[in-house]
């Protein structure tokens, strides 16, 4: 089976048309579903219930999906425990409860490769000057391995002399970022940041103290919900055009993802679209019956991901809805579904689905 996955891992993240990639990545997620369903006794009671067949060949239309939730409630996992390396949480306000992700030293592994993938697509493979937007703390906490800590290691494999702009108590240290902008001032960097600590704590304190980097060429990427921006009245012109305004000739790349599918992510080209890469696939699905939306139409977002082989999270019903734009067509020129996120769907709904799962 991993054998396989490498062969994706093998390929240009944006390479394959349509036809190209539905015949492999469907072969691919059949064969991983098997996989999990033989491995997983939690899973294969799941998708007992839901009358799955393992001697079947599925659409991926048709393939069982898991709630994004049953990760809160359930420690699944296709390996022995003692192979476990990590177990990482996912990032959640206080009294949420949080996803909880076993992974072994191959899913890491292929995690990081698949990561670095999509990311050089978009600033070349040579190590950058980095700009973290966070706290260096973050990444040495003590406890469970978290989905904050673990994007900004994963991303810190991209730079060298990586400097973190906030100290611990997210207080922007201006003086030794524009030091370390002078010094590194021949070269292109990458930033990187949670969305909203990226507003809140360097943007924000940027324009108060009327400090502009200067940056001759860059790329900031960032990740994480826009719902206290929203609520903020800040959209994504403002949010990009306030960042370039503070750190000058910069790209500014939102980029999705989730804890359950780590490095299977979803970055925005120059045109503002999100893309799927050949390492994963989205469908849309409506609310009334789950069904598979039509392209430009509002639904519940799926992710597939040919990544996850330590627990069964290669194919989730996300709590977001979105609608896909196109396909192989997006001006960029990178191939594959391009789409957008419209927000969290109502919990409601949600919980109706993970019950199906929980009978």
């Amino acid at each position: 089976m991993l054998e396989n996955q490498q062969e994706f891992l093998k390929t240009s993240p944006y390479s394959l048309t349509h036809e190209e990639k539905r015949k492999k990545f469907t072969e691919y997620m059949n064969e991983l579903t098997k996989y999990h369903y033989e491995n997983s006794a939690e899973y294969k009671k799941m998708l007992e219930g839901l009358n799955y067949s393992p001697q079947k060949n599925y659409e991926l239309e048709e393939l069982p999906f898991l709630p994004v939730g049953l990760f809160k409630e359930y420690e699944l996992h296709s390996v022995p425990k003692e192979k476990i390396v990590k177990t990482m949480k996912s990032s959640g306000t206080s009294g949420q409860k949080q996803s909880k992700v076993l992974l072994d030293s191959a899913t890491t592994r292929s995690q990081s490769r698949c990561l670095s993938y999509i990311i050089a697509d978009f600033i070349g493979s040579k190590r950058l000057p980095m700009i973290i937007l966070d706290t260096e703390i973050v990444k040495k906490d003590p406890r469970l391995f978290s989905a904050r800590g673990a994007g900004i290691i994963g991303f810190s494999m991209f730079g060298r002399d990586v400097f973190f702009a906030l100290d611990n108590d997210l207080k922007l240290k201006a003086d030794e970022l524009k030091n370390f902008i002078e010094t590194h001032k021949e070269n292109k960097f990458v930033l990187f940041g949670y969305t909203y600590i990226v507003w809140q704590f360097f943007a924000q304190e940027m324009k108060r103290l009327e400090i502009n980097l200067n940056i001759s060429d860059g790329d900031l990427f960032h990740i994480g919900g826009w719902k206290k921006l929203k609520d903020a009245a800040v959209s994504a012109e403002i949010f990009r055009d306030s960042l370039k305004n503070v750190c000058g000739n910069i790209k500014v790349h939102d980029y999705y993802g989730m804890a359950e599918q780590l490095g299977s992510v979803f970055v925005e080209c120059e045109h503002g679209h999100k893309h799927c890469s050949i390492f994963s696939e989205i469908i849309t699905r409506r609310e009334k019956d789950f069904s598979p939306c039509d392209f430009g139409e509002v639904g519940i977002i799926e992710l597939m991901s040919v990544l996850p082989s330590s627990y069964p999270g290669h194919i989730i019903l996300t709590e977001d809805e979105g609608r896909i734009l196109g396909e192989d067509d997006c001006p960029c020129g990178r191939k594959g579904k391009y789409f957008e996120i419209l927000g969290r769907v109502k919990q409601a709904e949600i919980r109706g689905c993970s019950d199906t799962y929980g009978n």
